[in-house]
């Protein structure tokens, strides 16, 4: 995969006017984006900044962070605190988010969003308010391990690290997790699962794999 050099500034805009060209498959009025990536190459930071981005555009913009759903920790952790195995099997509630988040913004969907629904800190649920979000907004949905699961989405953004890059910028104690990271790169093949790859072995100077060709004109 060829990868060229890009600001994080020109990264955020690229994204952005490209997203606002898209329209949500199957006829549905909402346009759905998943940014997935390890927590230590900040997925959540560049699903806040494009949200910015689409709202100076006009756009309506729906943050979720799969943090907020987690499973209980009766089940994440039915193998111990830091399984890797089940860090990336069992800890993602699925179900929720096809429920809660993806499935409301079907075609005839009713925009409905839950923002969040488990607090795995106090391990209970948040009783957030749902988030309508109008028609033409977009969900910009992120966390780690989104790809190969048949999410439904306008548009997929990789964040990778090489390993070694992983390591270093992981903290000490979340480095259990790093034996699940490289079960996902070879399982679900985020490299070419996804629409954009972007390496952030060096933050400073990101590069990517460009924008998928543009959308059709009907």
């Amino acid at each position: 995969m060829r990868l060229e050099p890009i600001s994080g500034e020109r990264l955020t805009e690229a994204l952005a006017g490209h997203v606002v060209t898209l329209a949500g498959g199957d006829g549905s009025p909402w346009t759905r984006v998943l940014i997935d990536g390890a927590p230590a190459a900040g997925p959540g930071a560049l699903a806040e900044g494009l949200a910015h981005a689409l709202r100076e555009r006009g756009r309506p913009a729906l943050v979720v962070g799969t943090g907020g759903f987690l499973r209980a920790a009766s089940v994440r952790l039915e193998y111990g605190r830091e399984d890797a195995d089940a860090y990336l099997d069992l800890w993602l509630d699925t179900g929720a988010l096809w429920r809660e988040v993806l499935t409301p913004l079907d075609a005839g969907g009713s925009g409905r969003v839950l923002p969040d629904l488990w607090d795995p800190e106090r391990d209970r649920a948040t009783r957030s308010a749902y988030v309508t979000l109008p028609p033409g907004g977009v969900l910009l949905l992120h966390g780690a391990f989104l790809l190969g699961r048949w999410f439904p989405a306008d548009l997929a953004v990789h964040l990778s690290l090489s390993p070694g890059a992983l390591a270093r910028r992981t903290p000490e104690a979340e480095r259990w997790t790093l034996p699940a990271f490289e079960r996902y790169a070879a399982e679900a093949g985020p490299l070419d699962a996804a629409d954009v790859v972007v390496r952030l072995d060096d933050p400073r100077h990101p590069a990517w794999s460009g924008l998928p060709a543009p959308p059709r004109q009907p």
